[in-house]
């Protein structure tokens, strides 16, 4: 069993994480286009050629992570080595330099580009540690449900503290009131991951014998079925959801007409996603994993494709549906990241090779194109529809952050219950699995 202590320490590493990467989704595209004056046309193709960029390195450090040996382990040491630049490259993603437009432009390019790769960097190595903590079944949705709990702690954080703190410290000068409040998140983020380094053992090792290239690796990763399927849900997922999040500021400034509710719409959102993920483990302990999280999606998609129906003088309304969704939506969340750890076991049952890092830097890489996809279509739709920033929308623009905001998310996860069809690794099955494995791995040492 894994202690209250260290779930809770592994789950910092994720309050940590989400103190970057939901800034990222529910700020940094209004950043750009309200503080560094950018186009939104031109952020949206940004988001998606650097999430392309950045997508690609996953594999690349899965397969790096695999084959790294300290006396610290596999994945612990990359929290220790990297959360000090990812601090600081945090910071100057959110800095106006004093440049003209275009060079504005590259600036933006370039420091983004940094933040998306110190990002995968470090998180590659914290998502596969959950799946080496651990390898009991029911032990891994409760480390993830603690991880996303916590996780969803810094979505908190990011929600209720950002705007307030951005005009504490700019005092009418949002340039400066972005980049201070994120000096102090990225400083309180790097503490966060040095206490996960601290608090955490990695328990699950690779078999002694096992030597495989990476080219072995990919091969190996591509036999496994089932973690094709988790792929394509995390694209379908990360898509809609990437972009209704990012939009969510866009629906209350301009369709609800109320800039003032910002912060308190976003905080009860993710408020909701903690409870979700709370709930999730002792939902995983009463019914199928699989049956649950299809039936999660597709409670999520109708309340997000009803809201489309709610006016906008509706507020309760409004809020009611956001916070419904992202509860649903958000207790599959810890279901379908227990589903990775069980994809290792499966592919190493079915190839022989064990690739825990690489396992999950694949998924990420699909789940990192559902990102891309998702803020580079915020952009579009918005350019689309004729937005222009801080002044007041027309009716189409309106009728277009609403659509954006409600429809295409609501089709992303219809699309991840369609694909979830397939899924057949219940944790009868991992367990058999395991059996297997054990029995494999003795025969190994006694012959």
């Amino acid at each position: 069993m894994v202690s209250v202590r260290e779930k809770i320490a592994y789950g910092l590493g994720d309050t940590a994480s989400n103190i970057i990467f939901q800034t990222v989704m529910m700020f940094l595209l209004l950043f750009y286009t309200d503080v560094m004056g950018l186009s939104p046309a031109a952020v949206g193709t940004m988001f998606l050629l650097v999430r392309v960029i950045d997508a690609v390195t996953d594999p690349l450090m899965g397969n790096i992570a695999d084959n790294t040996k300290t006396k610290w382990g596999q994945f612990r040491p990359y929290l220790l080595w990297l959360s000090f630049p990812f601090a600081i490259i945090s910071i100057l993603a959110f800095t106006t330099p004093d440049l003209s437009a275009d060079n504005k432009i590259i600036y933006a390019f370039v420091t983004y580009t940094l933040l998306m790769i110190a990002y995968t960097a470090i998180n590659i190595p914290y998502c596969a540690l959950g799946g080496v903590i651990t390898a009991d079944a029911k032990e891994r949705v409760t480390v993830q449900s603690y991880r996303f709990v916590f996780g969803m702690l810094g979505g908190v954080i990011v929600a209720a503290a950002t705007m307030p703190m951005v005009e504490f410290f700019g005092q009418g000068d949002s340039a400066k009131g972005y980049q201070m409040t994120m000096i102090a998140m990225s400083l309180f983020g790097l503490v966060l991951f040095l206490l996960c380094f601290l608090g955490t053992k990695e328990r699950v090792s690779l078999p002694e014998n096992q030597s495989s290239s990476f080219k072995e690796n990919l091969s190996s990763l591509w036999k496994n079925d089932q973690w094709r399927i988790l792929c394509l849900t995390g694209l379908f997922l990360l898509s809609g959801q990437v972009l209704r999040l990012t939009l969510a500021v866009y629906y209350v400034k301009y369709f609800l007409g109320r800039e003032d509710l910002i912060t308190s719409f976003l905080t009860l959102g993710v408020i909701a996603s903690m409870v979700g993920c709370a709930v999730a483990q002792p939902l995983a302990k009463r019914v199928c994993k699989i049956k649950a999280y299809i039936t999660l999606q597709i409670i999520a998609a109708t309340i997000c494709l009803l809201s489309f129906f709610i006016d906008s003088e509706q507020l309760v309304l409004a809020y009611v549906a956001f916070i419904a969704w992202k509860f649903f939506l958000d207790t599959a969340t810890p279901l379908l990241w227990a589903k990775m750890a069980d994809t290792i076991d499966y592919g190493h049952q079915k190839t022989g090779i064990r690739v825990t890092g690489m396992v999950y830097s694949g998924i990420i890489f699909f789940i990192k194109m559902g990102i891309a996809i998702g803020g580079a279509l915020a952009g579009w739709l918005l350019a689309f529809y004729g937005y222009q920033a801080d002044v007041v929308q027309t009716e189409s623009a309106k009728l277009g952050i609403l659509i954006s905001f409600t429809v295409w998310p609501a089709i992303g996860s219809f699309a991840v219950a369609w694909v979830m069809r397939k899924y057949t690794l219940t944790e009868k099955k991992i367990e058999d699995i395991q059996v297997q494995l054990a029995e494999t791995e003795q025969n190994t040492v006694t012959s």
